[in-house]
This record gives C-alpha cells, structure tokens and sequence, in this order.
C-alpha cells in the first residue's frame, strides 16, 4: 500500500524542502519507488531535484491537476533522484478544492511506494490539500521558541483536518534539524518540543538533522546529498530518523 507523507511547518527556514529530498532519496535508496510533490509556489525542492519551474509549462506541474483535474501522471518528470512532480509559481494565488490533490494522487499509487509531499510555509489551501491527501506528517522544527509558538497554530489546523476531512491523518514525528547539542538554550527547548509533541499524540524523533555545509553544497549542485557526500556525519543523522519513521509504518 503506497504511503503518503507530508513535510509541513508554517514556519519558513525550518528546512521542509530539505527533508522532504532526503526523506525520498534515503527512502529511494531502500529500494522504494518514490514519487516527489512539491507544493511551495517557490519550487525549491524541484530545483533541488534539477528542475527549474520558470521554465515550465502548468501542464508539466502540478498546478493543473489541481485546478482543472487533468491527468496528474503526464506532468511527473524523471530525474536522477527521483519522480517528481513540480511546483508552480502560480499555486499560490490558485483556489483549489480541499480534496484536488487527494483526487490527483489515486491513480498513481499503483505506480509508487511512498509519496512525499514539499509544502509551504504558510496554513493555506495548499496546506489543507496535503494534510487531506496524506497518511503521515513529518514536522520539521528548530530549537526555538518560535517553533513552539508555531507548532501551536500548526495543531489547530490538523485537529481540524482530522475531526471534517482525515480521520486517518497520523503525524509520525517532529524532526529536530540545524540541531546544534553544545547549546544550553537548544536542550532546554528540546525538553519544551517533546511536551508539546505529547500534546499532539506524537514524539520528537531520537535523531536529529544536525546543520552541515555538505547539506547546501548538494543542493546548490542539485545532487542528492547521499551520494555526493556519504561519509558525512548529517547522512548518518538522515538514516537514523529514516529508520525511525519507517517503524511507523
């Protein structure tokens, strides 16, 4: 049965794009098919994938599944990480129906093992779109207070998806990343993250995204950080919650 999981944090810079691409990659490296979606009008997972959206057609991403219901399957794109179906900049101004994507994505489960889905940083229609669609939530966050603070309206709207259009929505983990341990401040709000992942009937995972220069090396040279740096410490980081995640399957 195809898995679908949804990287989302309203907060921007928390690193959703970044962990939606080595969530696929490691996942890939498994010996599952994977399929990306990138739903952040900014498309920086698709040119973290080697696709650049300004130069494409709606028809080659997502954007016209959503709003006109055509064939989700033609505007896939193969790339040396993986399949993906790309951003456009025109999603954000796009009204979309709560169930488009859900409605999109049926026809190619047959084809794949996990979907993941790249969202916003924002709680719009994009976002209810991928909570409707999905199996599992990773919820990416810094050792900050302003997660916290963020997590909070991040609730809300999952409750919400939950309770009207998802009853089956889990979330599988808040995912600590640019972890830093040597900070007093970080382990005080690490303690703070995992009341709040109570809260939310969840856990923050054991691993931890540590930040590494590797990490923006690879993605300026759009290669996946697995194989253009394997030996680095934040590839074991990856595998480690990778690990952790599928345990949740």
């Amino acid at each position: 049965m195809t898995k679908i999981i949804t990287v989302v944090n309203q907060k921007g810079g928390v690193g959703k794009s970044t962990i939606s691409q080595f969530t696929g990659n490691e996942l890939k490296s498994r010996g599952y098919k994977v399929l990306f979606i990138d739903l952040d009008p900014q498309g920086n997972l698709s040119y973290s994938l080697g696709v650049n959206i300004l130069e494409l057609e709606n028809s080659q991403t997502i954007y016209e599944p959503l709003t006109n219901g055509t064939d989700a399957g033609k505007a896939i794109l193969k790339t040396e990480q993986a399949d993906i179906i790309p951003a456009s900049q025109f999603l954000a101004s796009a009204d979309i129906g709560n169930f488009a994507l859900s409605n999109a994505l049926e026809p190619l489960k047959s084809a794949y093992d996990v979907i993941i889905i790249d969202t916003p940083p924002t709680l719009s229609t994009l976002v209810i779109n991928a909570l409707t669609a999905s199996d599992a939530l990773v919820i990416p966050a810094l050792a900050d207070a302003y997660s916290l603070q963020g997590l909070g309206q991040l609730r809300n709207t999952i409750e919400a998806v939950q309770d009207a259009l998802n009853p089956s929505l889990t979330i599988a983990g808040i995912l600590l990343t640019k972890y830093d341990k040597r900070k007093v401040l970080t382990r005080t709000i690490y303690k703070m993250l995992k009341d709040t992942a109570e809260s939310l009937n969840t856990k923050v995972f054991d691993a931890k995204i540590r930040d590494a220069i590797a990490i923006t090396e690879a993605q300026a040279m759009q290669q996946d950080i697995l194989k253009y740096d394997p030996h680095t410490n934040v590839v074991r980081d990856i595998k480690a919650y990778v690990n952790e995640l599928e345990k949740e399957w």
